[in-house]
């Protein structure tokens, strides 16, 4: 099983400087990795400052050297597959090697209306979540690709340089749905969920261990070891409370780690953060010092 890793997700609420202050502790702390999600707004507040995914992760990228980067998740909405594809190309070389290309179907209802695209039924988010990723894929791995699909057609579309990762960069899907986990079982490197928004402790555990079976099985129809694909769950959304104390965090790392996950990403939101009223447990400042220094050291050394 892999080595565990633990990364952190912040907004793009707050202006530059403290979002380099804040992604530079994120890395000083030794946080793996760090995450920024993709909406044209913020959902919860459609009149906060929010800044644009991909052009903050790229200057953040350059200002801070070396945790991974990446989105969580990029929709599907905002941009041509083709277009996505160079930016993530960019960022790769940007951040030396260190991008995931974290992919969701989207579906915020303001994505749509703020951008004047048209909303999309569920089968057809899907439908075209399919062709997207297999878009990103073909590009990110050859140099000059032609795709002929139901939504999205690419004519001898050129991509030099290469990526720096080989033979690609990363590619996350978010979500438990049985249609991405088939998209994931074709193409992705990484699996990650949430186990199910406000959902009970064991019933986000039971519905995340029916989905990695089901993930598993995909895998195996297409002759693939399910082992290829690292698990990752975002904490935050379900009703545990795994910052409660030392021995909670271990006992909620411990159970999804039982079930193949290796990676645990926590929200970092603004201190404090009336958004999320359910959630009292995310971290401000002072807590995820202590996660980073003393509660993962303790959790590695009796997981690992």
């Amino acid at each position: 099983m892999s080595q565990l890793r633990f990364g952190v997700i912040t907004l793009q609420s707050l202006p530059w400087p403290a979002m380099i202050e804040r992604w530079s502790l994120i890395e000083s702390l030794g946080f793996d990795s760090a995450w920024l999600p993709d909406h044209f707004v913020n959902p919860r507040g459609p009149i906060d400052r929010w800044f644009e995914c991909w052009t903050l992760l790229s200057a953040l990228a350059a200002r801070v050297p070396r945790v991974r980067v990446g989105t969580l998740v990029t929709t599907i909405t905002l941009r041509n597959p083709a277009v996505l594809a160079r930016q993530a190309l960019t960022v790769d070389h940007v951040s030396e090697g260190r991008l995931t290309l974290g992919m969701g179907a989207g579906g915020a209802p303001m994505d749509h209306s703020m951008t004047g695209i048209e909303p999309w039924d569920r089968p057809e988010r899907f439908r075209r979540f399919r062709e997207y990723v297999a878009v990103l894929d073909a590009m990110l791995r050859q140099e000059r690709v032609t795709y002929e699909g139901r939504y999205y057609r690419i004519r001898e579309a050129s991509m030099q340089p290469p990526p720096l990762q080989r033979p690609r960069p990363p590619i996350m899907i978010g979500g438990k749905s049985p249609g991405l986990l088939r998209v994931t079982a074709a193409y992705g490197d990484v699996w990650n969920t949430n186990g199910g928004r406000d959902l009970a402790p064991q019933e986000s555990l039971d519905i995340s261990r029916e989905r990695g079976a089901l993930l598993d099985d995909l895998c195996r129809a297409r002759g693939r070891d399910p082992r290829e694909i690292v698990r990752s769950f975002m904490m935050g959304q379900t009703r545990d409370e795994p910052l409660a104390s030392r021995d909670a965090f271990q006992d909620f790392v411990g159970r999804y780690r039982d079930l193949g996950f290796s990676e645990f990403i926590l929200f970092w939101l603004r201190d404090p953060d009336p958004d999320y009223p359910l959630y009292a447990w995310i971290p401000d400042r002072r807590m995820l010092e202590r996660v980073a220094t003393e509660w993962i050291p303790s959790v590695r050394a009796a997981l690992d």
